[in-house]
């Protein structure tokens, strides 16, 4: 991290408030929050802004959880979420996003079949370096879409669940002329990979049931130009969070809560707020007294986590095409490989090496050094003329102990509202985060909605009136107008 962060993360430590002595002379409700991602951050904000007595508990030393932006290349990069899913008024985010006038670089419309990029946007090669036929990777993405519309009707047929990957297998069966042989099978196969690469997990792993049932917001996709960083610290200016403050035990009682961290220090309040990620809940690092419900339990347990890491690789100048991405083909998804250029959305010679699933936790077990030559072995397979980059940044999201994975889907045999599950509360425990998202999983603005519906809940039990008015007054108040963010580009 950069000085700058280092210095917003001492602010961050000096501005302790000592509430469990204020709370002694005020009648203000305290909440204590666990976890600073987007969810614990949004609803620290929301109350704090209702005049109760928030203390957040972050086991990092540092804000964000997933969401990081790394400066040690001498300008803003991402090495976890890194897009804004719809950019238009209905994504709770765009309006903060908005107003601070940050830059969105739009990666997509809302037709693409591969989510978060159009098809024109890619230049797909072989093992062997030579390109694809643009022409080809158009049709065989049509046929795409067509082999995933076709697995509607597998999924009408059926009484019990399957994985996607399987009934892309029966709907090849059923369906000759969908078939593919040769170059275009790869490609089909690189289509699935990028697949997999939304959801961070493997085709086989995936809920034939219930893989569309998310919402996808109107607008397109746009890439965060200068990183999440401004807008999750913007939220958080004069909140008290403890940084270093690893929550180890949380005990509810019929007159509040008391959360243990990992030092044995304890924290008293009315009520708390848990955002820490699905992996971290999986774990059982966190121990709670008297134990969570037993359906609580198993949501926690079968919910999906899957893994999508970032190898990013700064080059001294940019050899490749002024493409978004740049694909490599082959006979199994496993095989394939993308780069995102970020060169064309920020203008620094920057690769983004994203391996998701099974690959992602292969690679985990490299050293940075190692990872980041994996990823530039695979590019000099498709551009021989490749200079070797003078930096590297490796993300490691299913190892760190902060996140044990990127974030939640559908697992096979799973149902959807194991999300809804998750959210709901616990006497006066409440959980946020976006494995509570039933309509926005893995998205970081369904993170921030479900901060900001947990901070609704708590404001219900612990105070006995009704919804909360969500406030942002850093970032401008009420009479700011709440207007998309404006500055998109896509050149």
């Amino acid at each position: 991290m950069d000085s700058g962060g280092d210095k917003r993360n001492r602010q961050l430590k000096q501005a302790i408030c000592y509430s469990n002595v204020a709370s002694r002379r005020s009648a203000s409700p305290s909440v204590i929050v666990i976890g600073s991602g987007f969810a614990g951050i949004s609803a620290a904000r929301a109350l704090h802004d209702a005049s109760f007595q928030v203390t957040v508990l972050e086991s990092r030393n540092r804000i964000g959880g997933r969401v990081c932006t790394d400066y040690s290349f001498g300008f803003p990069v991402d090495l976890g979420a890194s897009w804004l899913h719809g950019v238009g008024n209905e994504n709770p985010l765009a309006p903060v996003i908005g107003r601070l006038g940050l830059p969105l670089y739009r990666t997509s419309g809302d037709n693409s079949v591969l989510y978060d990029h159009d098809l024109e946007s890619y230049a797909l090669f072989d093992m062997d370096g030579n390109q694809v036929p643009q022409e080809l990777v158009s049709q065989v993405g049509k046929t795409f879409e067509a082999i995933l519309e076709e697995t509607n009707k597998v999924r009408e047929g059926i009484t019990e669940d399957m994985s996607i990957l399987q009934a892309i297998s029966i709907v090849l069966e059923r369906n000759p002329k969908l078939r593919l042989e040769g170059l275009p099978y790869k490609v089909l196969q690189w289509y699935l990979c990028r697949m997999e690469g939304w959801f961070a997990a493997d085709a086989e792993t995936i809920s034939l049931q219930c893989w569309d049932k998310e919402e996808l917001l109107p607008g397109g996709h746009g890439l965060m130009v200068r990183g999440y960083s401004p807008v999750i610290h913007t939220l958080a200016k004069g909140l008290d969070i403890r940084l270093g403050h690893r929550v180890t035990k949380i005990n509810r009682r019929k007159n509040g809560v008391k959360v243990t961290i990992v030092n044995g220090t304890t924290f008293f309040a009315d009520a708390a707020i848990i955002a820490v990620p699905l992996g971290v809940l999986k774990s059982n690092l966190i121990k709670f007294e008297p134990r969570l419900p037993q359906w609580k339990e198993q949501a926690i347990a079968d919910l999906g986590v899957g893994i999508e890491n970032k190898i990013i690789l700064h080059f001294d100048r940019v050899f490749w095409p002024n493409v978004e991405f740049l694909g490599v083909v082959s006979e199994t998804s496993y095989g394939c490989s993308y780069f995102l250029n970020l060169h064309k959305a920020t203008g620094h010679p920057l690769l983004v090496y994203m391996p998701a699933g099974q690959l992602a936790k292969d690679i985990e077990k490299l050293s940075d050094e190692a990872a980041a030559n994996f990823a530039f072995v695979h590019l000099k397979k498709i551009l021989p003329d490749a200079s070797t980059p003078i930096q590297h940044l490796v993300s490691r999201w299913g190892s760190d102990v902060n996140s044990l994975g990127s974030y939640s889907y559908d697992a096979v045999g799973k149902p959807h509202d194991l999300y809804e599950k998750l959210r709901i509360p616990v006497d006066n425990l409440f959980f946020a985060g976006e494995a509570t998202s039933a309509d926005y999983p893995g998205s970081v603005h369904g993170a921030y909605h479900t901060g900001q519906m947990a901070t609704e809940d708590c404001r219900v039990r612990v105070q006995g009136y009704g919804e909360l008015d969500i406030l942002h007054p850093a970032m401008g108040g009420e009479d700011a107008p709440a207007s998309v963010p404006l500055l998109i580009s896509r050149i």
